[in-house]
């Protein structure tokens, strides 16, 4: 959740800011002051944020890492339709030596959470052209001179989005959009039909949660393409619910996080650029690179709040 704020918010305004900003935001998420320092302190020790002192004041800013990493989930969670497919596949094929098994563990991760899925030990494939964002992770991982990538085609015997059934549990993914449009548009609809406008703090703990509810799919959806999909897939209403709510609770939350928002010194002057950049529709991403689309993060298991 404290990741869903860099995320969705502060990055927008420069990526940095004050320890007692997410403090009362977090407070609004029911979130204890204690909990949000002990979070912040967690964060920084994984490498996903950079403790920035001023006076007595502590600060936060996101490190190159955690940026990198929002990047790549806002190209993902604010995708509102499947991409079309190459017909190609890219293999990873990762060596095991010189790594224990923590590494191989983490390292399984990484891959799954990129949308990679193990054919065998060592072994990676994925419809997506992952395999130029593989740089940093073999890098990370002391494997950068021994990792080797492949772009195949499959020529059978199973049609492709067999194949693709075989390595990704589509129905397990498809029931948890389901529940997702059951639990959020319900609540959607509900604002359609109008009545008193919710106060800001409404707004924006609505708003948090609901970006925090859709990211998860990021760990289990590797965003295959449109033709190897189910003709009937959920995820698509999902996405749906997700973007039209995201729209109506936009504003109201961004009033709210703007009252309590500080930067570090010396980056005030990123705040009206933030104000803009945080009311681009990330549904509708600039292409340029580097572009502020927004965005949203999350660490994986063992994650902070």
């Amino acid at each position: 959740m404290l990741f869903t704020l860099f995320g969705d918010y502060v990055r927008h305004y420069g990526g940095t800011v004050w320890v007692g900003s997410l403090i009362v935001l977090m407070g609004e998420l029911g979130f204890t002051a204690a909990a949000v320092r002990a979070a912040v302190s967690r964060m920084a020790r994984q490498g996903w944020l950079t403790p920035i002192r001023a006076g007595r004041a502590s600060y936060y800013a996101l490190s190159p890492r955690g940026q990198d990493r929002i990047e790549e989930a806002a190209r993902r969670i604010f995708k509102l339709h499947p991409e079309r497919w190459d017909g190609l596949w890219r293999l990873l094929l990762v060596p095991a030596a010189r790594r224990d098994r923590a590494q191989r563990a983490a390292l399984r991760r990484e891959l799954g959470w990129m949308g990679f899925a193990a054919l065998s030990r060592g072994v990676y494939i994925t419809p997506n052209d992952l395999l130029e964002r593989t740089g940093a992770v073999a890098q990370r991982y002391g494997i950068l001179g021994g990792i080797e990538t492949f772009t195949v085609r499959h020529h059978g015997p199973a049609a492709a989005a067999q194949l693709a059934a075989r390595y990704w549990d589509l129905g397990a993914i498809d029931a948890a959009y389901g529940r997702f449009v059951d639990e959020w548009k319900p609540r959607l609809d509900a604002r359609r039909q109008g009545g008193a406008a919710l106060p800001d703090a409404t707004a924006f703990a609505e708003k948090t949660r609901l970006v925090h509810a859709f990211r998860k799919f990021l760990f289990v959806d590797p965003g295959l393409p449109q033709e190897l999909l189910p003709e009937r897939w959920s995820g698509l209403e999902a996405r749906a619910v997700f973007s039209a709510y995201y729209h109506l609770l936009a504003e109201g939350a961004l009033r709210f996080f703007e009252q309590h928002y500080r930067p570090a010194p010396g980056h005030e002057g990123d705040v009206p650029e933030g104000r803009r950049a945080a009311r681009r529709d990330p549904f509708r991403p600039i292409p340029s690179a580097g572009s502020r689309t927004g965005a949203l993060f999350d660490t994986g298991p063992g994650r902070p709040i």
